[in-house]
């Protein structure tokens, strides 16, 4: 099959090509997915699909035109080209339009990142439901306080990514991943409900927590959440929780974007090579880690993944560029392009990472007489221009150095800038969630307050 989509992308190609086309990519996927879902003990619903996409991008006079099928049968891929060709032939030219520059495509053997694992093949449906069904149970018996579920599941992927261009580059490589998650409901003495729910993904089966552990720590997590209150608005010190700096990471992600520099709504334009945060803060995105969801041999465009680093000690380093808007800014391309069937290639993320530090969480806490440390985000309120930040928000009360009652109906608000600053330590409890690997950190304040 991999073949098989690697000669579908390069026969797309040598059509455009011999239209006349200037430049041409062509991008297929092939993805088959498999999950099992349940709720009460009961199975919910049982998926087992597989779908063949395929997308052609074509550069003629500098101007542009993106088309995509599913159906990958030769008329239909005919007709894809064609349509391609017929749009560009009255799109606006553009002069920063093209493919990448034939010395950056990765053109060499692409490295074996370990993305693909057979076990995925041949896991059945029944096991998925019976993964799924001890991850609900387990969150169940974990505490009698958790009375109801909002269903737990086991799915897996499996497919192939294709892309060929007509600089000469083709290539293709598959992945797969697995993930398991659950989420474990409470009532609370008020008669409100408190809910939280935890997950695994990854793209080994045998990477995966334990489904049990799983449902033990959404039960855990919603329990723990049983008796919240609300507090007073307050500047305090603020312990980010593991998962919670994947957000914070994601955040960052976006600021990074060469696009968003060349529009201008990043507060990091103008600070490269600055001191923005912590001289604790390090941030890399890294596409070349074995295993991981993020990894990737080659971007969306063809061109040799790297590693990049974002943030060095605090300093801002660079942005992610795609070929386009690395043009756009007179840069080089930094091999972040992402890919979708509908859209021309973007600048994005692969895996991001911050570094870990040298103590433990509850080390965090312990020098914190009064604060917060927070379990979880809510809400899109971020100005990413400005670097604006205030979402609602849960957690739990730090008093002298202990957590203490759980917290609710609050938001955290604050200065992007200002908020990586007053990083004043990150703890060693490296968590890998998706494409994000994070531990826990302490601002040394921010603003909380009561909804």
């Amino acid at each position: 099959m991999k073949e098989d989509l690697l000669s579908i992308a390069s026969d797309i190609v040598d059509q455009a090509h011999k239209r006349g086309v200037d430049e041409v990519d062509a991008f297929v996927t092939s993805v088959a997915e498999t999950s099992a879902r349940v709720r009460l003990s009961e199975v919910e619903r049982i998926i087992d699909a597989t779908s063949n996409a395929a997308s052609v991008r074509v550069i003629n006079g500098k101007r542009t035109a993106v088309c995509s099928t599913v159906d990958l049968t030769p008329r239909a891929l005919t007709e894809m080209v064609e349509q391609a060709i017929e749009l560009a032939s009255i799109a606006e030219p553009d002069e920063f339009a093209g493919l990448p520059d034939r010395g950056d495509l990765a053109l060499a053997e692409p490295p074996n990142l370990h993305l693909y694992d057979e076990q995925i093949e041949s896991i059945s449906i029944d096991a998925m439901k019976d993964i799924a069904l001890r991850c609900e149970q387990a969150a169940f018996d974990y505490d009698k306080k958790v009375t109801n579920s909002d269903g737990a599941e086991m799915g897996v992927t499996r497919g192939i990514v294709a892309l060929a261009n007509s600089a000469g580059f083709a290539a293709s490589y598959p992945l797969t991943s697995a993930h398991v998650i659950v989420e474990a409901i409470c009532d609370d003495n008020d008669g409100k409900k408190r809910n939280d729910s935890w997950f695994t993904v990854e793209r080994a089966l045998h990477r995966l927590e334990d489904a049990e552990e799983v449902g033990r720590k959404a039960a855990a997590r919603a329990v723990a959440k049983i008796g919240a209150k609300k507090l007073a608005t307050t500047t305090m010190p603020v312990v980010w929780e593991a998962p919670v700096v994947r957000a914070l990471l994601g955040i960052i992600g976006q600021a990074v974007s060469g696009e968003m520099l060349y529009r201008r709504s990043t507060f990091l334009a103008e600070l490269e090579d600055s001191q923005v945060g912590s001289e604790l803060l390090t941030i890399t995105d890294d596409p070349l880690l074995e295993g991981r969801l993020g990894s990737r041999p080659f971007d969306g465009e063809g061109v040799a993944s790297r590693r990049v680093p974002l943030f060095e000690a605090g300093v801002f380093r660079e942005f992610l560029f795609d070929s386009y808007n690395a043009r756009r800014m007179g840069r080089n391309t930094t091999g972040a392009a992402g890919r979708s069937l509908s859209a021309p290639p973007a600048p994005g993320t692969s895996n991001l990472v911050l570094e870990p530090g040298d103590i433990s969480p509850e080390d965090l806490c312990a020098g914190v007489v009064e604060g917060l440390l927070l379990t979880d985000l809510m809400g899109f309120g971020v100005n990413m221009t400005t670097g604006d930040f205030s979402r609602g928000a849960q957690g739990f009360r730090i008093e002298s150095g202990k957590v203490t009652e759980p917290v609710t109906e609050i938001n955290v608000s604050g200065n992007l800038k200002d908020m990586l600053a007053n990083i004043d330590a990150i703890a060693n409890d490296m968590l890998w969630l998706g494409a994000s690997g994070a531990p826990s950190l302490r601002m040394s304040k921010l603003t909380v307050s009561g909804t």
